[in-house]
């Protein structure tokens, strides 16, 4: 598994291996990040759970991304989802299968407008069956070895056992597909079933470890010490 550290200062990705950013840190930025590789966030869940709804059309974001055109070290932006969690529902006032078919519609549409850069689709929903109809919906959008996220995960930390199952749902029914799990906590992360399951995968979790017991919640230090204890477990999968 591949670990994308985020975080919050786009100035500290030049002392990573792997970052990753969200498109609010660097809207309008135009010098280079400096990281070996980095994952652009399309700051969707931000987005939905603040607003209820995507302010802005996928143009607005397109251009964005299409302005890294010339960055080689950009892996992937992800696509504009929406996210499941049943408050966010409420949010919205929409359900499951809605979320669903406007995260493919928005993806669909970026793709158009983004043709030199990966975009990273995502697959949402709530329960582990939402998921594996998602898969379906996508179809031939997501032909073999696709490289995808997993969606609506990150706040179930406290119940490491739905992520596992989740993850290894997906990919009994595709085990072609190369998944990245997103914002995962320490305690996700440290289950080696759900590693094994993943491609990739991004946490800030180091940042609210940090403020929660009284340090510096914005220091690349803590991050790269946070790092270094995920990619130690992802190395010793290998062995």
């Amino acid at each position: 598994m591949l670990f994308y550290v985020g975080l919050h200062q786009p100035s500290d990705a030049n002392k990573f291996d792997r970052a990753f950013i969200s498109i609010n840190r660097i809207r309008g930025r135009k010098k280079p990040l400096g990281a070996t590789y980095w994952i652009m966030d399309s700051g969707a869940f931000t987005e939905v759970s603040t607003y209820g709804q995507y302010r802005s059309d996928v143009a607005d974001y397109a251009r964005e991304v299409n302005r890294w055109n010339h960055d080689s070290s950009l892996v992937a932006a992800v696509s504009q989802d929406w996210m499941c969690e049943p408050w966010i529902l409420q949010k919205t006032g929409l359900t499951v299968a809605d979320h669903q078919r406007l995260t493919i519609e928005r993806y669909e549409a970026l793709l158009q407008l983004v043709p030199k850069i990966r975009i990273l689709p995502v697959l949402q929903g709530y329960l582990t069956d939402d998921y594996l109809a998602h898969v379906d919906q996508y179809g031939a959008r997501l032909p073999q070895g696709a490289y995808v996220g997993v969606g609506s995960i990150c706040k179930r930390n406290t119940d490491v056992g739905q992520i596992e199952n989740i993850l290894a749902s997906i990919k009994r029914k595709r085990p072609d597909l190369r998944l990245h799990g997103f914002g995962l906590k320490t305690t996700a992360l440290a289950s080696q079933a759900v590693r094994i399951c993943l491609y990739s995968a991004d946490s800030m979790a180091w940042s609210f470890s940090a403020r929660k017991q009284g340090r510096n919640r914005n220091c690349w230090r803590e991050a790269a010490r946070f790092a270094e204890r995920i990619e130690d477990l992802a190395w010793n999968d290998t062995q």
